[in-house]
């Protein structure tokens, strides 16, 4: 090999790493994304940034391709096609912000890190390494995310191993003394393992079958319940007259998920369930773009796909608490729960449907990326998947 390609080959190499295992599901694994920043900066050509930030992103996002070819049941082709087009803001930002000065390395790098964040590039902006602040300023909050993102920008100066030396004993310290966020006493979190056939199984069957289980968790002294998203498939009339008769007999409130058509598409949802009543409490801000998220379809004059209520509904009150609802894909990304945070809400209540996910480690990355949010601002999580 010619030694001019030998830096780039090693820089390349350690990307792959730092995606493969900062976004492996583990949480306390997270700060290992913190490298990227580093090989961004000691890309000595643009084209070598470009290679770093796609090996990065790529591979933290890994299990796209098998769990989009799940979803559609088909081969890994338009799975492999939807990863690529993911990773194309991811890439183009860095690329583009990428620069040989040194002197403005870190402003570049807080705007890459900002446009990432935030729509439109957020939207696809996984694999963030700021998700790590939770694991380095466990309990600090927004003086934690100011501190991460300094360090962030401190990584891609010269005095990058002094920062990373002290980033490396901020995260020893963290692993030493770390405990998982839990759920706030009365709330219980129910995870399914029904597949597919959750949310299109519409029948009597299932509903009771749901129901039961929601009512021994109830005699067992829970009194909020938090059912996967699409628990309750299409939300009707008769499915909410269902579910208040079945829990009339008892003082729990059910939070689960739903969709909620009409002629222009559909919201995913969640519903609150009481005894009493059946609302609407939360209406998804960011759907998976592509699969469910489709926002060309009016243009072409079609109708269908699910709605994004970008910045709507961060915070809800259910069962006397402020929660900040996140729906499977929204815990892939940052602004959503930074959004939520702005209004100081009790718990996060994290929920998703992801069957198609099973083989990757998608599930246990949303859980990790919310068990980091929640510590870096010190709240109680409720998680409920179905796979």
């Amino acid at each position: 090999m010619r030694r001019e390609y030998l830096q780039p080959t090693a820089l390349i190499a350690v990307a792959t790493v730092a995606g493969t295992v900062g976004w492996s599901g583990h949480v306390l694994l997270l700060p290992v994304a913190l490298a990227f920043p580093v090989l961004w900066a000691l890309a000595r050509a643009r084209w070598t940034a470009a290679v770093i930030s796609a090996v990065y992103f790529l591979t933290a996002s890994r299990g796209l391709p098998q769990g989009a070819a799940t979803f559609y049941s088909s081969d890994l082709w338009p799975g492999l096609l939807l990863w690529l087009c993911a990773s194309a803001g991811f890439v183009i930002v860095h690329t583009v912000l990428w620069t040989k000065r040194t002197g403005a390395r870190p402003r570049r790098y807080l705007l890459a890190a900002v446009l990432m964040a935030v729509p439109p590039f957020g939207i696809a902006g996984w694999a963030h390494p700021i998700t790590a602040a939770g694991v380095l300023f466990p309990g600090w909050g927004w003086w934690g995310l100011a501190a991460a993102t300094a360090g962030l920008m401190g990584l891609v100066t010269r005095m990058w191993p002094a920062v990373a030396f002290v980033l490396a004993s901020f995260w020893i310290w963290s692993a030493a003394t770390w405990d998982e966020p839990n759920p706030p006493e009365s709330w219980q979190g129910i995870d399914l393992e029904m597949g597919a056939s959750l949310g299109r199984d519409a029948s009597i069957e299932r509903h009771r079958d749901l129901i039961a289980t929601v009512t021994d968790r109830a005699s067992g002294g829970a009194r909020s319940i938090v059912l996967p998203e699409s628990s309750l498939g299409f939300w009707t009339p008769t499915v909410k007259r269902l579910w208040v008769r079945a829990l009339q007999a008892t003082d729990a409130t059910v939070i689960a998920g739903a969709a909620v058509v009409d002629a222009g598409g559909y919201d995913n949802v969640l519903i609150a369930i009481s005894g009493d009543a059946a609302r609407l409490l939360y209406r998804e801000r960011m759907p998976v773009p592509g699969s469910m998220w489709q926002p060309w379809r009016p243009l072409l004059g079609a109708s269908g796909g699910a709605r994004a209520h970008f910045f709507s509904n961060p915070v809800v009150t259910v069962a006397g608490g402020r929660i900040a609802p996140l729906i499977c894909y929204e815990q892939l990304i940052v602004w959503p729960v930074l959004q939520s945070m702005l209004q100081e809400p009790d718990i996060l209540v994290a929920v998703g449907n992801g069957w198609w996910t099973k083989g990757t480690s998608i599930v246990a990355i949303q859980r990790a990326s919310t068990q980091a949010w929640a510590r870096l601002f010190d709240k109680s999580v409720v998680f409920s998947f179905n796979i």
